[in-house]
Parts: structure tokens; C-alpha cells; sequence
């Protein structure tokens, strides 16, 4: 069995790797660790038949992991079957879980529209066929949407230990079918922030959106990396191995896959106005055949250390707690046995490195290591794969990374900025041969 660590909410963020430089101390209060949630009877299928006691049970296991939070989602077509309903038991559903949650000792941060999750795409009916709207464009789709993001606020403002509200599960997977521009995507992000806001109140707690990687590395895709870096209440990043070829490129146990997590919380500060944004690994995982199931244990330990260094870090969430049953059909093998659980809600291995890697952390010294060296990001819209898995800016990273510098990254037009470059502590810049 795995021991149950303790939930203390002023637990604190560990110190360096024993194999690096040591550097000077800068302490951060917290860093946080959690799961995105699969409940393990039903896939997210689960809330057409809403269980208490299967709820209560998996939380238990993810709680016994000494995680301190869940991320959770429902979906779009049983909370607004109707463009101007939004079902009261679907939201209470909701806001049972929360609850549940709270039992466990587990803090929680709500996704509102589902959206597209584990390569399945959820439409209510009033944006398909005859009745097709475009999400990010129809003025109706979007205060449809709104209404929905200020109910479920409201629904669940004041509870302690609700992490926040978030627009929905990487909503540009759903850009193929409706498309829209980058000043259209912007206006919908900033109109559903709004609403989540004014649904939760100024107190009660973060309001952010979610993006899968093409919005940091997809040549001209119109969810930009300033949309990601600049709107809501923190970045989030979503590092997976298989985005850009990754883990086929370099193997899996190679540094460019072991540091890809730390690489997309780097990237993502370069485009931050706030140099003390925080960042959210909030999706990473080890999917099959990509990372081998004997290397997973490996893979999430080293993951998570590497990330750990990154000042103003504001946690990890693994992706998934449990992996799909094999009774369920047509998803794609990967999503299989992405879980810390498996589908008889036994711990694997990797639920085991993960476990250590969080107490290892959270026994250690407050600091994070310095990066006072920052390799210069010099890109377009049309030329942002460079940053990703097989381009000249990601591989230079990479090649500074093994030869032991912990670069930060620096836009080029803020290469120039000394006030900026000084509020991040860097004192020296190198460009892209």
C-alpha cells in the first residue's frame, strides 16, 4: 500500500537536484501537486449515472497518493442540452464532487465546457447539424457559454476548497471545426474569463483557460502563446511527449523528453507580461507506446524534479488518475493506461514514483534554482515551430540544457528591456546560432 501523506496546505516546494549546482536560496511557499480525475467506473461517461460512493472511493486512492488536489470535469451536453438550459442536477453533480473532494482532503479546480476530452468531442446538440454554430464566433454559442461559466461560479463560490474555475479542457482541439481568428479567439477567452469571474466574485478563487501545445508551437494557430501567458490568473502548459514527435524524435529516456515539462514552463514565462506569472504543468503524463510502461516510473520522477526548479512554478497535475477500462470502445491505445491507477483501482508503478517523487519534495529545503543565462526567442506567428520538438530554438535549449545551464527564455523583443531582464535575474543572453 502507499502511505497517505500529509494534506497540509502550507506544505512547501523543495530544493535542487543533489546532481546540480547548487544555487542561492529563493524560497517559494507552495507547490502543488494533484491528478486530473477519470473516474474509474464509466470513463467521464460516469456522470449520466452519477455515484457517490464510487466517487468517494476513487478520491480515497488519489488522496492515499499524497496529492493535494483534482482537476474535473463534466460535460457540455448533460450541463446545457439546450442553448438556454442549463441543467440544476448536473450542476449540483458538480457540486457534489467538490464536496466529496473536501472529505478527502483534496482541493479542486472545475473545468466548465467539455468539450473535447481523451480525442472524444462533446457538443450539445444546439451547435451540430441544421443548428450549427461556430463556439468561438456565434455571439449566441459564446453568452450560451457565459451563462453556463457564471452558473456553475455561482454554484460553487465560497467553498474552501475549490481551486477555481476554468473555461474548459484545451479548447482549441475544437478549432478544426469552427474556426476563427486570433482577435476572435481573444474576444471569446476575454468574454468567458469575465463571466467565470463575475460567477465566482472577486474572492473566489483562479479563473483561467487551458490550451493543447499548438497554442505555443503551431505555426499560425489562432490560440496564441500571449493568449495563454497574458489572460486569466495563471499560464497554464500542457507538455505531452507525443506534441511535435517529441519522444519518437529523441527517444524515450532522452533529456529532451525528461525536460520537456521544465522547457514548456520556461517557454511560457518568455511570453508573460508579468515576469512573476505563475505557470501550471497541468497536463503531463506517460502514454504508451510513447514512454514504455517500464520507463514510466522513470520518466514521471524525472519529470518532476526537472519542473520543480522552475521559479514561480505553481504546481504539476498528472494526467489521469485511472486509466480507461478496456470494456470501452474506439478510444486511441494511449489513453489505455494513462492512469496512476489502474482499472481495478490498483496503484502502478508509476503511482509509486510519483508518490516518493512528492514526498522527496516536499521534505526538502525552500529554494529553486537560479537562471541567470537566457537563450533569445527570435520567432513570428508563422515561424512558432521553432520552439517546438525538431526545431533549431527548442534543440539549442536542449543542447545548453545537457551541457548544464538552466536557460531561461527571452523573447527577442525583450532582449533589449535591462529593467525586464534584471526583475528576471538574468545577466547574460545567447542567441540561436
Amino acid at each position: 500500500m502507499i502511505d497517505t501523506f500529509a494534506q497540509d496546505k502550507s506544505r512547501t516546494r523543495a530544493g535542487p537536484r543533489s546532481d546540480l549546482a547548487e544555487p542561492e536560496e529563493d524560497p517559494i511557499p507552495t507547490l502543488r501537486f494533484g491528478v486530473n480525475y477519470t473516474p474509474r467506473h464509466g470513463w467521464f461517461h460516469a456522470w449520466h449515472d452519477f455515484d457517490p460512493a464510487r466517487t468517494r472511493e476513487d478520491l480515497a486512492q488519489i488522496a492515499g497518493l499524497g496529492l493535494d488536489h483534482v482537476r474535473v470535469f463534466h460535460l457540455w451536453p448533460l450541463l446545457q442540452p439546450n442553448r438556454t438550459l442549463i441543467r440544476s442536477a448536473a450542476v449540483d453533480q458538480l457540486a457534489r464532487l467538490v464536496g466529496l473532494a473536501a472529505e478527502a482532503g483534496l482541493d479542486v479546480l472545475v473545468d466548465g465546457v467539455q468539450g473535447h476530452l481523451s480525442s472524444f468531442d462533446f457538443y450539445p446538440e444546439w451547435t451540430r447539424s441544421w443548428h450549427h454554430r461556430n463556439v468561438f464566433t456565434d455571439p449566441d454559442a459564446i453568452g450560451a457559454q457565459a451563462d453556463l461559466l457564471r452558473t456553475l461560479g455561482r454554484a460553487l463560490a465560497g467553498r474552501p476548497n475549490l481551486i477555481g474555475l476554468q473555461l474548459g479542457n484545451e479548447l482549441n482541439n475544437l478549432i478544426e471545426h469552427n474556426p476563427a481568428t486570433p482577435t476572435e479567439v481573444d474576444h471569446y477567452l476575454d468574454t468567458l474569463l469575465a463571466a467565470a469571474r463575475e460567477g465566482l466574485g472577486a474572492d473566489g478563487g483562479l479563473v483561467t483557460h487551458s490550451a493543447y501545445d499548438a497554442a505555443w508551437y503551431g505555426d499560425d494557430h489562432p490560440f496564441t502563446p500571449q493568449a495563454s501567458a497574458r489572460k486569466g490568473d495563471v499560464t497554464t502548459v500542457h507538455p505531452w511527449v507525443f506534441s511535435g514527435g517529441c519522444a519518437s524524435l529523441y527517444g524515450p529516456r532522452s533529456p529532451q523528453v525528461l525536460h520537456l515539462a521544465e522547457y514548456g514552463t520556461e517557454l511560457a514565462k518568455a511570453y508573460a507580461e508579468d515576469p512573476s506569472r505563475p505557470v501550471w504543468i497541468q497536463e503531463t503524463g506517460a502514454p504508451e507506446p510513447h514512454i514504455p510502461a517500464a520507463d514510466a516510473p522513470h520518466f514521471a520522477r524525472e519529470t518532476i524534479l526537472n519542473a520543480s526548479g522552475c521559479a514561480d512554478l505553481w504546481g504539476v497535475t498528472w494526467w489521469c488518475s485511472h486509466d480507461v477500462d478496456r470494456s470501452l470502445a474506439d478510444f486511441p491505445e494511449l489513453e489505455y493506461t494513462l492512469g496512476l491507477f489502474d482499472a481495478a483501482g490498483r496503484p502502478k508503478p508509476i503511482a509509486e514514483a510519483v508518490a516518493a517523487t512528492i514526498a522527496e519534495l516536499r521534505a526538502g529545503p525552500l529554494s529553486v534554482e537560479p537562471r541567470d543565462t537566457a537563450l533569445v526567442l527570435d520567432c513570428t506567428p508563422s515561424t512558432r515551430s521553432v520552439s517546438g520538438p525538431g526545431g533549431a530554438y527548442f534543440e539549442e535549449w536542449m543542447r545548453l540544457r545537457q551541457q548544464g545551464v538552466r536557460p531561461a527564455v527571452v523573447l527577442a523583443e525583450r532582449a533589449e528591456d535591462e529593467s525586464y531582464l534584471a526583475t528576471r535575474g538574468i545577466k547574460e543572453l545567447i542567441r540561436v546560432p
